[in-house]
């Protein structure tokens, strides 16, 4: 599957931000987990959150939780990774990644190796 991250941009501290990751080719969309993951520079990737390929589980990392929320339409093929409350750490490249298999694991969702496909990233940046 090819994923395409878009929606980046620069907003103030305190600002939203809806980022979104459209896929293409590859087997039905359906079938995949997806997540999406944060770099910033100098620093690992870093995992934000993920769903499972029916959106009913959802994991977030404990520095977004409560300000971001990861959804999905299937029908259209897109995840959506909606950021609020933003801070200047937020800054980052975001990823959006696919898991072949659908269902994810507590304790492998927040793994970079779990995941079988990244797009490429698309920048946030929050000004203080």
């Amino acid at each position: 599957v090819q994923l395409q991250a878009s929606g980046g941009g620069l907003v103030q501290q305190g600002g939203s931000l809806r980022l979104t990751c459209a896929a293409a080719s590859g087997r039905t969309f359906n079938s995949y987990a997806m997540a999406w993951f944060r770099q910033a520079p100098g620093k690992e990737r870093e995992f934000v959150a993920a769903i499972s390929w029916d959106g009913g589980s959802t994991y977030y990392g404990g520095s977004v939780k409560g300000r971001f929320t990861i959804s999905r339409d299937n029908a259209k093929k897109m995840v959506y990774l909606e950021m609020n409350s933003l801070k200047s750490e937020d800054t980052a490249v975001y990823y959006c990644a696919a898991d072949n298999y659908g269902v994810l694991g507590a304790e492998t969702v927040f793994l970079r190796d779990e995941y079988d496909y990244w797009g490429q990233g698309t920048q946030v940046t929050v000004s203080s």
